[in-house]
């Protein structure tokens, strides 16, 4: 049982009850209160694997111990097939045994991502109200059919998947495996799509001595159970937030969604609370996942500047790195500045960093994506022809584009249709569907499509055939995005001039699904770097230009917002870089030779956030790579985190050309004064 007051564990108690009930009015805490409280943030059942480590594994059993000690109510364990004791708690053979046994509030889902559907599935069926799943990796498939599923019901809330989970630091929960040394019982509300973006946020907010009132991860998935509105609205209700602080990223649009909220509030309320954001990839190369299964943008959808100028415009305090955030926010709590205002000078802009990136046709579009598979556009048309599909690849003029891809906002499919060639997100408009739908034939959607489309009532018909056949490719090879450029034959006929066509590879890496369209990935044509990365696990992305700072980051929000921050304060990054959430020093050492690798590097900025990685731990592996590797190249390291002090003195009294820091305005200076 937690130690905190009763008060916050009701109020915390609260707070989950918004989030486990999806259709319920926000909690009003000055209204009566419910009859009886569910307390979602008191309860939590865990959910392992059938494998032999499962609930009584090491890993799991360190997170156990971290979470009960930490004053999270855990009433067990659950390990399809078994029953038993850990811990001093029971080990459940299902979750519907759990449910029917101790009355869990939350199901907490480890799970691989192969396995993470089906568990969430069992929570459904269950009725567990609050569902958190964290596992990377999700086939987009089959997160598509959960939602399907989950707009069917209203017992249970789910939060991820790809995340690390929601955590009261009044409360005293975890549910999920956050760092706990980072957070603090306090004043801020936090909802992030990066999970070492949000541990930078809370470590910064904790530093200024503001703490943390409830933090929920959106993840990085491509469709969340839980998104930034939700969030906001609980963060409004909730007293013991003072202040709000959203961190998003490249793809989807909910940050869209959070900034018109966000009008609305301002619009609405005589003393808002004040928010503050920050987005990242504000450098990301377009037609790239960087890092994260959901950080692309599908046809139609704004990229990171859109999303920063419509975050500002509807009043949130900008700033371009999170360890801003906590002096920024005690600036505004403290009533230097009229809450939500955007002249708060000590943020940052990240204005400076903007750059326009020209559109680029589909049909032209050659780079790579990881995790993710885009085929050649001859294979595309192959595949169409394979459904009868008219194609003509020598066509010179298209008239209009349509696509099938994934609706982040109404968690499902959807036909994206835009009058030009290019998918403008002005120009463009998404018709959603359900994943369960079966034939577009006199479908009253198709008209509509064909109407925005300008396609004369006389091609309807072909029209609809053109639907049907990418959503059937779309369903039968779990495609993330089928993009299309079409126009009129000469005979009047409906016919596709251009293909773009990307395929999961989480369906393929993590359930060994559609190998027959993977197989047709020529990794002979990828930068070799990119491909010697991913055998290491590593994501490695080729920025262009002349870019003379290699960046070795953890994470793949904060390897994005390092390169927006370094590139405004003046430098030039040859790369993007993450080593995933928990580096090691092989990883380490790895990402260094293929840095290294690239000629244009002059300098090389590590920097890492330790969260669930100790930094004297990372601090080793970076001394004994740039040892074993006889680099030639100066390094600066910035480390925060988990140990951060101990991995410091260790950098500094290496004897080696490595420089340690911990604030990144500092490092930034030093690492761009090197590469020049």
């Amino acid at each position: 049982m937690s130690t905190s007051p009763t008060s916050h564990l009701e109020q915390s108690s609260k707070l989950a009850e918004e989030l486990a009930t999806p259709d319920k009015p926000p909690f009003d805490p000055h209204g009566s209160a419910p009859a009886k409280t569910r307390a979602a943030l008191r309860k939590v059942v865990l959910d392992f694997p059938a494998s032999s480590e499962g609930f009584t594994g090491r890993q799991a059993t360190a997170n156990v111990k971290e979470s009960l000690k930490w004053g999270t109510k855990i009433v067990g364990g659950v390990k399809p097939g078994v029953e038993g004791e850990h811990l001093g708690l029971p080990v459940f053979p299902s979750v519907k045994v759990a449910q029917e046994m101790a009355k869990p509030d939350a199901s907490a889902i480890y799970v691989p991502g192969n396995q993470t559907a089906k568990a969430i599935e069992e929570a459904i069926e269950a009725e567990i109200p609050l569902v958190v799943a964290v596992a990377e990796h999700v086939p987009i498939h089959d997160i598509l059919r959960i939602h399907s599923m989950l707009q069917t019901q209203s017992k249970t809330r789910l939060v991820g998947a790809n995340c690390p989970g929601i955590i009261s630091a009044i409360g005293k929960c975890r549910i999920g495996f956050q760092p706990l040394p980072c957070f603090a019982p306090g004043k801020v509300g936090i909802v992030a799509k990066s999970g070492t973006l949000s541990y930078e946020t809370v470590a910064s907010t904790t530093r200024a001595g503001l703490g943390q009132s409830l933090c929920i991860s959106m993840g990085g998935d491509v469709l969340a159970g839980t998104n930034f509105v939700d969030a906001l609205k609980i963060f409004e209700h909730d007293d013991d937030t003072q202040g709000i602080i959203l961190v998003g990223e490249i793809g989807g649009t909910a940050e869209m969604d959070a900034a018109e909220w966000i009008r609305d509030y301002r619009r609405r309320t005589a003393s808002p609370k004040p928010i503050m954001a920050l987005v990242g990839g504000l450098e990301a190369p377009p037609g790239r996942i960087m890092g994260h299964a959901g950080a692309w943008a599908a046809p139609g959808e704004p990229d990171a500047q859109t999303k920063y100028q419509a975050l500002e415009r509807a009043g949130a305090v900008m700033v371009n790195h999170p360890e801003k955030f906590g002096e920024g926010m005690r600036t505004l709590l403290g009533g230097t500045s009229r809450p939500g205002a955007n002249t708060f000078s000590g943020a940052g802009s990240q204005k400076r960093g903007f750059h326009t990136m020209r559109r680029v046709n589909p049909a032209q579009r050659t780079v790579q994506q990881k995790r993710g598979l885009y085929i050649k556009q001859f294979q595309a048309f192959d595949i169409l022809k394979e459904k009868s599909v008219r194609v003509n690849e020598s066509a010179s003029k298209s008239d209009a584009s349509i696509s099938i891809s994934v609706d982040r906002t109404a968690l499902s499919p959807c036909i994206v249709a835009s009058p030009t060639t290019e998918f403008d997100a002005s120009q463009s408009r998404r018709f959603p569907f359900s994943y369960s739908q079966s034939s577009f034939d006199q479908s009253p959607l198709i008209a509509e499509v064909a109407s925005h489309m300008g396609v004369p009532v006389s091609a309807q018909a072909e029209l609809s055939a053109l639907v049907q056949e990418l959503w059937n490719i779309f369903k039968e090879k779990e495609a993330f995005v089928l993009e299309t450029q079409i126009g009129m034959s000469a005979d009047g006929s409906l016919e596709v001039h251009g293909a773009r066509f990307g395929f999961d590879d989480a369906a393929y890496r993590s359930s060994g699904r559609q190998e027959e369209i993977h197989q047709l990935r020529n990794t002979a044509e990828e930068a070799p770097e990119e491909v010697e990365a991913e055998k290491d696990g590593i994501v490695y992305v080729k920025l262009e230009g002349e870019g003379s700072i290699g960046t070795l980051v953890n994470g793949a929000g904060l390897a994005m917002n390092t390169v927006d921050a370094l590139t405004f304060h003046g430098g030039h990054c040859a790369n993007f870089l993450d080593t995933g959430g928990k580096a090691t020093s092989e990883t380490v050492k790895s990402s260094f030779r293929i840095i290294c690798s690239d000629p244009r590097v002059k300098a090389v900025f590590v920097n890492i956030f330790g969260g669930l990685t100790r930094c004297d731990m990372i601090a080793e592996g970076i001394i004994l790579a740039f040892r074993d590797l006889n680099m030639q190249v100066p390094v600066v390291v910035r480390l925060r985190g988990t140990n951060e002090e101990l991995g410091q003195k260790m950098i500094a009294e290496s004897g080696l050309p490595l420089h340690a820091f911990d604030g990144f305005e500092d490092a930034a200076k030093k690492i761009i004064s090197l590469a020049q």
